[in-house]
C-alpha cells in the first residue's frame, strides 16, 4: 500500500528533528552508561563491595546493551519508536535513581546492571539504523556517522561532570542527576519524535514521491531477528566478524571506559583528571570515526581492521607504563591515539556485513553488534578480578593487548565473497 504524503517543504525537513532528538537520546544513553566507570571506587569505599562485585553490574548492563537491541528494533516495528524510547528513558531513570536505596550489592545488579542495561540498549545502534530507514533517503552516511559517533561519544564526554557531582556531593547526587537527565529527555522525544514521515505528511529527506510501505511477511518481528542470526551463524564470515567485534567491545567499552579512571587512581592521578582524559577520546571518537567512514569507501574493509586492532593492541602493551599521578606526554599521546581508533572499526565492519549478507545486513549487524557486548561485559568483570587478586590492572591491558592481535587474524581472515 502507497503512503499517502502531502508534498511539504518546510524549511527545516521534520528528519533533521526526529535526527536531533535520536542524537540527544543516545548521547543521553551513553553518558547514563558511563557513570559506574566513575562510581566503582566510591561504592567500594562506602559498602566494602569488591571490585569484582562491583564490575558484575556493569558486566550484566553492558551484556544487556548489546543483546537488548535485535528486539528493541522489533519492538519499535510494533509500538513504534516514540513509545520504546520513552520506555527505556524510564527504565534509566528508574534504575539510576533506586540506587540511592541500596544496601546490597545484588540490588546494585538489579539497577544499574537489569534496568539500565535494558534502557539503554533500546537505544543502540538499532535505534540509528530504524531512524536511517525511515526518515532518510539522502545523507544516509553522514547522519549514520554522526548518530553512531553520539552512542560513543557521550559515554565519555559526561565522565567529568559525574566525578565533580561524585567529589563535591557524592555518588547518590550523581545518581539522582543521572535520573533527572533522563527524564528531562522525555519531553523532547514526545514532542519531535515521530514514526514515520506520513505522520506529519513529507516524503523521507531526499525523496520526491511518496513510496511503498516496507513489505511484511506477517512473521514477528522478535522471530525475523532470531532467523537472521540462524542464517548467519551458517557462515565462518559471522563467526570472523563478531569475534573481532567482541574483542573491540572488549578493549573500549569493557576495559578502558569502565576501568581506565580506576586504574588512573591506583597510581595517583586525581579521578577528574582521569576522567578528564577520556573525554579528549570521545571527542576525537567523532574525527576518527567520519575519517574511518571516508576510509572505508576507498580501502579494503579488512586492511583497515587489521591496521586498527593491530595499532590498539600495540598501544594497550605500553599502557600500563603510562600512567602516573600527572599525564605526560606519552599518555597524551596515547589518549589521542585510542580516541581516533575507539569506534573507527564499526564502518569497515558494517561494509563487510553488507558485502555478505545484503538485505539482512542490519540485522545481522545487530546481533555482531551484541557480540561487541559480549565481549565488552566478559573483560568487564575480567579487569574487577585481575585487579582484586594482582592489586593492579596490567595483565588486563595485556590481555587485551594479544585479543587484538587475534582480532586481527580474524579480519584479514574474511573472504571477499564471489561477484
Amino acid at each position: 500500500m502507497i503512503a499517502t504524503a502531502t508534498k511539504v517543504r518546510p524549511r527545516i525537513h521534520p528528519a533533521w528533528w526526529v535526527a536531533a532528538v535520536a542524537f540527544v537520546a543516545l548521547l543521553g544513553a551513553a553518558a547514563f552508561r558511563s557513570a559506574p566507570g566513575v562510581l566503582l571506587n566510591p561504592l567500594h569505599e562506602e559498602f566494602g563491595w569488591s571490585h569484582a562485585t562491583i564490575s558484575l553490574a556493569v558486566s550484566v548492563n553492558l551484556l544487556l546493551y548489546g543483546l537488548t537491541a535485535p528486539f528493541a528494533a522489533a519492538l519499535m516495528v510494533r509500538f513504534g519508536i516514540r513509545r520504546v524510547v520513552v520506555f527505556a528513558l524510564v527504565l534509566v531513570a528508574a534504575g539510576s535513581g533506586l540506587t540511592v536505596f541500596m544496601t546490597a550489592s545484588w540490588q546494585l545488579v538489579f539497577c544499574w546492571g537489569l534496568l539500565v542495561g535494558l534502557g539503554t540498549g533500546s537505544m543502540a545502534l538499532a535505534f540509528v539504523s530504524t531512524v536511517i530507514d525511515r526518515w532518510f533517503l539522502a545523507r544516509r552516511g553522514l547522519v549514520s556517522g554522526v548518530l553512531t559517533a553520539a552512542s560513543a561519544t557521550g559515554q565519555l564526554v559526561f565522565l567529568p561532570v559525574v566525578a565533580m557531582l561524585n567529589d563535591a556531593y557524592g555518588w547518590r547526587a550523581a545518581s539522582l542527576v543521572v535520573t533527572a537527565a533522563a527524564l528531562a529527555i522525555v519531553p523532547l522525544v514526545l514532542l519531535l519524535l515521530r514514526d514515520r514521515p506520513s505522520d506529519v505528511g513529507v516524503f523521507r529527506y531526499g525523496a520526491t514521491e511518496a513510496e511503498p510501505e516496507p513489505e511484511t511477511t506477517g512473521e514477528p518481528p522478535h522471530r525475523v531477528a532470531l532467523a537472521a542470526l540462524r542464517d548467519g551463524a551458517r557462515t565462518p564470515t559471522f563467526w570472523l566478524l563478531a569475534g573481532a567485534f567482541a574483542i573491540c567491545g572488549a578493549s573500549t567499552n569493557g576495559l578502558i571506559n569502565t576501568h581506565f579512571v580506576p586504574a588512573a587512581h591506583d597510581h595517583g592521578m586525581p579521578t577528574t583528571t582521569a576522567a578528564g582524559l577520556l573525554v579528549v577520546v570521545g571527542v576525537l571518537d567523532v574525527v576518527g570515526t567520519v575519517l574511518s567512514g571516508w576510509l572505508t569507501d576507498r580501502v579494503n574493509p579488512r586492511i583497515l581492521l587489521a591496521v586498527y586492532y593491530t595499532l590498539r593492541g600495540a598501544s594497550l602493551f605500553v599502557l600500563p607504563q603510562l600512567f602516573a599521578p600527572t599525564p605526560g606526554a606519552e599518555m597524551i599521546l596515547f589518549v589521542v591515539f585510542y580516541g581516533l581508533d575507539w569506534i573507527a572499526t564499526v564502518p569497515p565492519t558494517m561494509a563487510l556485513c553488507r558485502e555478505h549478507f545484503g538485505p539482512r545486513a542490519s540485522v545481522i549487524f545487530g546481533w555482531v553488534f551484541a557480540a561487541h557486548q559480549l565481549g565488552a561485559a566478559a573483560i568487564a568483570g575480567i579487569a574487577g578480578l585481575v585487579r582484586d587478586h594482582f592489586g593492579d590492572y596490567a595483565a588486563a591491558f595485556y590481555g587485551a593487548g594479544l585479543l587484538c592481535l587475534l582480532a586481527t587474524a580474524f579480519s584479514v581472515s574474511v573472504r571477499r565473497k564471489p561477484a
